[in-house]
């Protein structure tokens, strides 16, 4: 199925009433809703090697359960998720992004945060194709927002045809709403879809392909008696915890399977929560995930893995076998722990597979023993420049190094360089669970650069002395050092940055120089604050035209 984007120039939304009662969660029926299949876009005009798309943001109307009534979301062209793009890689893209959305926002917006007092308008958009390697013009930076049709503009604003040329490596990538001060808001109501690159050799490992290969947009959030969203009212928000779980759109879904070999790309697109997924039969048996890809592509070889971590913006490729699993019902669920740390009954299950269906003749898709040569981390690289950050707040603003957005850059890579970049969390209680506050891991993603994770390890928090590790990597008692999570080695856009633990990453910047951004993929941390400036030079801090 194929979806075009609509041209007209408003749209009416929806009602919204904010103040009808939160939904329990109890209440809301699990597995009666089939898991949505985000439609592939077709280009409004294709050459050999190109292909032009225009995509409308406008406000839809959704219904997320069976039981649910049709409520208001913003959606690239009126759908969520957004409508799947699928390209090849060296293909270029040009993509016309279309603001029809209304001028007053339908969550509760803070007037508190960068960008959100009048004469700005509430809605604000850009788009962000994460994981992409692309020119900053074509980055989504954050002040590169503009309203409906074009009306006002951020100070970065500079095209309104994006251009990707898709130089990379099959993988999957997404794209999001990035507007400053707004993205945990526009997100939340809708504006995220998948991008998906394919290549040649991808293409000669027989992976399980068309229908059998299946985008997961996981997230969490909780609704009105009414079926509509609820987000909480501002002013600072700095996390957001939902009370369901919605994949594809969709409350807790089923999806009926083949016994054969499925290809899931998995992405955690909640705002704040991270999880640990994992698979249970009905007699709570439980079954292994075989990865192929992260964030930044497959991986050398599969890897059989039993259960692994996700933290928002994070994408895992993983083949399930439900080849011996036939009239059996499968659950992809977490080791959700509510805020006391006691385990969540609800948000336990995500999704069911039910293996009922018959086989559509033989499956010939393979769970090849090498997927790809992927470059090794060079030894050389340990002499490389190392930057060191922590985890800082001050009063409500979430920071880094006890800077903001708007402070001064500080971190100017050079093109073709590699440097080492070392994230302290100080913040951590070693009694309390690990995501229950204060021990929040912050999944931090580089624009524009792919990176490999080389190890975190403990320290004192007790005994840290923040300013002499960032100027001269002093100040710090280290302990045991651990290996990334099996899930984590291969090329990576965003990494967990646990507490009480130093993070290390070793990050080759190349292809383009200008202005970029890191950040907190917690959007709420992002949003208040915890965003850095990242400017790439030329040789000897030089810019050069991209």
């Amino acid at each position: 199925m194929n979806e075009n984007s609509g041209n007209s120039e408003t749209n009416s939304c929806p009602e919204y009433a904010a103040n009808v009662p939160v939904k329990l969660p109890g209440t809301i029926q699990k597995f009666v809703d089939e898991l949505p299949i985000p439609p592939v876009l077709t280009p409004m005009s294709q050459g050999e090697d190109s292909a032009y798309y225009e995509i409308e943001m406008k406000c839809g109307s959704h219904k997320f359960h069976r039981d649910f009534n049709e409520t208001i979301i913003y959606g690239y062209n009126g759908i969520y998720p957004g409508p799947t793009i699928e390209t090849r890689r060296g293909e270029t893209l040009h993509v016309k992004w279309i603001n029809h959305l209304p001028l007053d926002h339908f969550l509760p917006v803070d007037p508190t945060l960068h960008d959100s007092m009048p004469p700005n308008p509430e809605v604000r958009t850009v788009v962000h194709l994460h994981g992409a390697n692309v020119a900053p013009d074509s980055d989504g930076h954050p002040e590169a927002w503009f309203s409906r049709n074009y009306a006002q503009v951020g100070d970065k604003f500079s095209r309104q045809v994006y251009l990707y040329p898709n130089d990379q490596q099959a993988t999957t990538l997404w794209y999001h709403d990035h507007a400053l001060g707004i993205t945990r808001l526009n997100l939340y109501a809708g504006l995220a879809g998948f991008y998906l690159i394919h290549d040649s050799k991808e293409e000669k490992l027989d992976l399980p392909t068309g229908k059998y290969d299946i985008p997961l947009m996981i997230q969490d959030k909780t609704f009105r008696t009414d079926g509509s969203l609820f987000y909480p009212p501002a002013p600072v928000v700095r996390a957001f915890i939902g009370n369901t779980m919605v994949v594809n759109g969709k409350v807790w879904p089923y999806l009926n399977v083949e016994p054969r070999k499925y290809r899931f790309r998995m992405l955690n697109a909640s705002n704040t929560n991270g999880f640990d997924f994992l698979l249970l039969d009905e007699n709570l048996k439980q079954h292994p995930f075989w990865q192929i890809g992260t964030d930044g592509g497959l991986i050398e070889r599969p890897k059989r893995i039993e259960k692994f971590p996700l933290d928002p913006a994070e994408r895992l490729d993983v083949i399930i076998d439900f080849s011996k699993l036939a009239g059996q019902t499968i659950t992809l669920r977490t080791e959700e722990l509510n805020l006391a740390g006691e385990i969540e009954p609800f948000k336990r299950d995500v999704m069911q597979f039910r293996v009922g269906l018959e086989c559509e003749g033989e499956d010939e898709s393979e769970i090849p023993r090498k997927l790809v040569n992927l470059k090794k981390i060079n030894p050389n690289w340990a002499r490389s420049k190392t930057r060191r950050f922590v985890m800082t707040q001050d009063g409500n603003r979430l920071t880094i190094n006890h800077l903001g957005f708007r402070d001064a850059a500080t971190e100017f890579p050079e093109v073709d360089s590699v440097e080492i970049w070392e994230f302290a969390s100080p913040t951590f209680n070693p009694d309390s669970p690990m995501g229950i506050p204060p021990n929040i891991t912050h999944p931090i993603h580089l624009h524009l650069a792919q990176f490999r994770i080389l190890n975190r390890q403990d320290f004192d928090v007790n005994n840290f002395n923040e300013e002499e590790w960032i100027n001269t990597g002093e100040g710090i008692i280290l302990g045991e050092k651990h290996d990334p999570h099996p899930s984590e080695n291969g090329w990576k856009d965003t990494v967990r940055v646990e507490p009480g633990k130093v993070t290390r990453i070793v990050v080759p910047f190349n292809s383009y120089t200008g202005e970029y951004v890191w950040h907190c993929h917690i959007l709420e941390h992002e949003d208040n604050d915890m965003m850095r400036p990242l400017i790439i030079t030329e040789k000897n801090g030089l810019m050069r035209d991209s």
